[in-house]
């Protein structure tokens, strides 16, 4: 199965949070803290949206930084992703 976005909407995966600190404390599952990057899975067309045209900035394969409490989260064969609009995405990562 495939997930294919509408109008504005990306869907993102998220990256794996990192188990220890800078300084090496070992951090246990509650005190992990959901990164906020994630990685560009499926990007929607754009068009008219809300009666303003919007042009897709992200591009698949990408990694960016999305507000904390953006998305839409969902399950699909085992994985889960999240499902944001472009303008809750705050900056792509560039290598």
């Amino acid at each position: 199965m495939k997930l294919r976005p509408l109008g504005d909407k990306v869907v993102v995966k998220q990256l794996e949070a990192l188990e220890t600190t800078k300084s090496g404390i070992i951090l246990t599952g509650g005190a992990k803290e959901k990164p906020q990057e994630a990685e560009v899975i499926a990007v929607g067309p754009g068009g008219v949206v809300d009666g303003k045209e919007v042009v897709m900035q992200v591009e698949v394969g990408q990694k960016v930084f999305y507000s904390r409490y953006a998305g839409t989260e969902v399950k699909l064969d085992g994985e889960e992703y999240i499902i944001v609009k472009q303008s809750d995405i705050l900056a792509v990562v560039e290598e």
